[in-house]
C-alpha cells in the first residue's frame, strides 16, 4: 500500500477530521482513507458527465411544482 503525507493542513480541518473520526469510531488515518476513497470514486468522469449524473441520482424522484404562468410585463420604454 502507498503512503501519503499531507503538509500544511489547516488546523480547523484537522480538528473536524478528528471529530468525524471519533463519531465514526475510527482513527483519523482510517477516516481520511474513507473520505479520500469516497471522493475519488464519486468524482465525475470527464467523458460522459450526463450519464454519471443520471447514475448518481438514480432512484431519487422528486416532483417539482412550477409556479403558475403570469402575463409578461410590458418592456420598459426609453423615450
Amino acid at each position: 500500500m502507498a503512503m501519503l503525507t499531507i503538509r500544511n493542513l489547516d488546523e480547523s480541518v484537522k480538528k473536524a477530521l478528528r471529530l468525524r473520526a471519533a463519531q465514526n469510531k475510527r482513527s483519523m488515518e482510517a477516516e481520511a482513507r474513507v473520505l479520500l476513497t469516497t471522493a475519488v470514486r464519486q468524482s465525475p468522469p470527464k467523458e460522459n458527465l450526463a450519464k454519471w449524473i443520471r447514475q448518481r441520482f438514480k432512484g431519487i424522484e422528486t416532483e417539482l411544482k412550477l409556479p403558475a404562468r403570469t402575463k409578461m410585463r410590458a418592456p420598459p420604454s426609453f423615450d
